[in-house]
């Protein structure tokens, strides 16, 4: 078997001088720099699974909003979770192995890990619509077959479904079991969950869609297929920027990150005022609402007013079901959340926020320390997790009077429409679309729930993203040293101003996020912590 990883390992050789990092979303970066990576990481998907006993492993070859020149390769643990963090370094050693040391640092890693390289290995994988998927495909299936991997290619899916699917293949014939093993089921169990959910309720008026040019727009079609049709009270729905054949389309002047970080509604989009709209990314795991008032122009409805939507009704619904006593419900954000959504969970809801570290995986394992945990990045990549203790009071709480029945029917159906491996934007689509239904607010009484201080993101590119180290959960820069002293006297200069710097996870830029009292503000914070940025990377270049 070496000999053929070997011979296999030639035909994707790593590029001279180039040192590759398993970050937040695994490896992403240029699709040409990518055939050795993605061979590797189906070696490590083999360990990885081996370790597990037998276990499926999940592979998902997207660069999510990224350009179409790019493209990515993250691994799937077997509930449909993020990768175990650990292994992120083991992916990483493996990725930046010398050709010739391949297979001895393969067999060290399989050796340290004590792993048996008998037991069975399995792996799933999936790709978006990207033009550089198919080459990649071919690179990880030689390494899956060379590792003597069982495989199995979903073709083109959205990474939510990949994770649903990793999920539902380990828990298949199961008390745990999580759904059908198919992208059908996928559709079934949403569609089915979304009509309990909906309880009769209607939505008022067509929500349009955005997809980003993405593997969301045909998935999303498929699953309209199932859901009711607007004369039995469904969903009014149109798909805007669904084209697939042209792959220079993906993600320009369109998409969730489009939106979120130009604040306004994308050039192709001809809604009108207060229509509701929301935008997905290329890869269908986030989705950012917005419409336009009459008065006001454009207004976003973002992560994390999502999050305090989800966690309002929720919150609701346990006490209409008696059971918020025994229930802990938290809402778990990242520095980049609007102060002022903080302000209304705390002060307002009156439920525990927890800040983390961005990234997914940081969010979902503080989640799931409550009950109900609900997560959103302010991107609007999340999801609400509940806990066994919250799920079974859901199905086993007998109901006295018809309102806590119709409260625990409601949080059964919930339980089973939002996808709880990870953010979902078609998931997520039809939780919001349900809350907004059960509550009949138009996107403007969501929107007047709490007013944002005004926000700019910006993104600087520096020569090492790895001089800049932070500490509270991203929130203070630690290094390089004095950076942080200069940020805060800068901030000290605004009424109501924050800001911070953090290094990307997956490239050699560092974000820049401010906030403050006026729009006028908060970009000007953001212009002069830019600059200081910029400066201390040149200086330490």
């Amino acid at each position: 078997m070496d000999e053929a990883i070997l011979a296999a390992s030639n035909k994707h050789p790593k590029p001279d001088g180039k040192v590759f990092q398993y970050g937040t979303a695994g490896f992403r970066m240029k699709a040409n720099l990518l055939d050795s990576v993605v061979f590797r990481v189906g070696l490590i998907a083999a360990l990885r699974s081996r370790k597990l006993g037998g276990q499926t492993i999940g592979i998902m070859i997207t660069a999510s909003h990224n350009p179409p020149e790019d493209n990515g390769v993250k691994l799937v643990d077997p509930m449909g979770d993020m990768l175990e963090s650990s292994w992120e370094q083991y992916s990483t050693e493996l990725a930046n192995a010398a050709n010739e040391d391949l297979v001895k640092v393969y067999r060290k890693l399989e050796q340290d890990l004590r792993i048996d390289p008998a037991t069975p290995a399995k792996a799933i994988f999936a790709r978006d619509t990207r033009a550089s998927g198919p080459a990649l495909v071919k690179a990880l299936v030689n390494a899956l077959k060379e590792s003597g991997t069982e495989y199995t290619d979903y073709g083109l899916l959205t990474t939510p479904q990949l994770h649903y699917l990793t999920r539902c293949t380990n828990t298949e014939g199961t008390p745990q079991s999580y759904g059908e093993v198919s992208e059908k089921g996928y559709y079934e169990k949403l569609s089915e969950a979304f009509v309990r959910a909906m309880d009769g309720k209607t939505t008022k008026g067509a929500l349009t869609v955005d997809c980003a040019n993405g593997v969301g727009g045909p998935k999303l079609k498929e699953l309209l297929k199932y859901l009711p049709t607007t004369v039995d009270g469904g969903l009014q729905i149109n798909v805007i920027n669904d084209d697939v054949l042209n792959p220079d389309s993906l993600n320009s002047e369109c998409g969730a990150d489009f939106v979120k970080t130009k604040q306004r509604s994308p050039p192709s989009s001809k809604a009108a005022s207060n229509d509701r709209c929301c935008s997905l990314d290329g890869d269908a795991d986030r989705i950012i609402f917005y419409f336009n008032d009459p008065e006001h122009g454009f207004r976003l409805l973002d992560g994390d007013k999502i999050a305090t939507l989800a966690a309002t009704f929720i919150g609701d619904l346990t006490r209409a079901a008696r059971l918020s006593d025994e229930l802990r419900i938290g809402v778990v954000q990242t520095a980049y959340a609007n102060g002022a959504s903080t302000n209304y969970v705390e002060k307002t809801l009156g439920f525990p926020v927890v800040c983390t570290p961005t990234g997914v995986k940081w969010l979902h394992h503080a989640a799931t320390k409550f009950d109900v945990g609900v997560y959103f990045e302010a991107n609007g990549h999340g999801t609400v997790v509940f806990s066994p203790q919250a799920l079974k009071a859901f199905y086993t709480t007998k109901p006295e009077s018809p309102a806590q029945a119709t409260a625990l029917n409601t949080l059964q159906a919930l339980s089973e429409l939002i996808n709880q491996t990870v953010g979902d934007a078609l998931s997520d689509m039809l939780l919001v679309e349900t809350i907004l239904a059960h509550k009949v607010w138009t996107p403007r009484e969501w929107d007047t729930t709490y007013i944002d201080l005004p926000n700019r993101l910006v993104r600087v590119e520096v020569n090492d993203r790895n001089i800049f180290k932070t500490t509270n959960a991203e929130r203070k820069l630690v290094e390089p040293h004095g950076t942080q002293q200069q940020l805060d006297s800068l901030v000290a200069k605004f009424k109501d101003g924050r800001s911070f710097a953090r290094a990307s996870g997956t490239e050699d830029a560092v974000r820049v996020y401010a906030e403050a009292a006026t729009r006028s503000e908060a970009d000007d914070l953001a212009r002069q912590v830019a600059a200081l940025v910029r400066q201390e990377g040149s200086i330490h270049m």
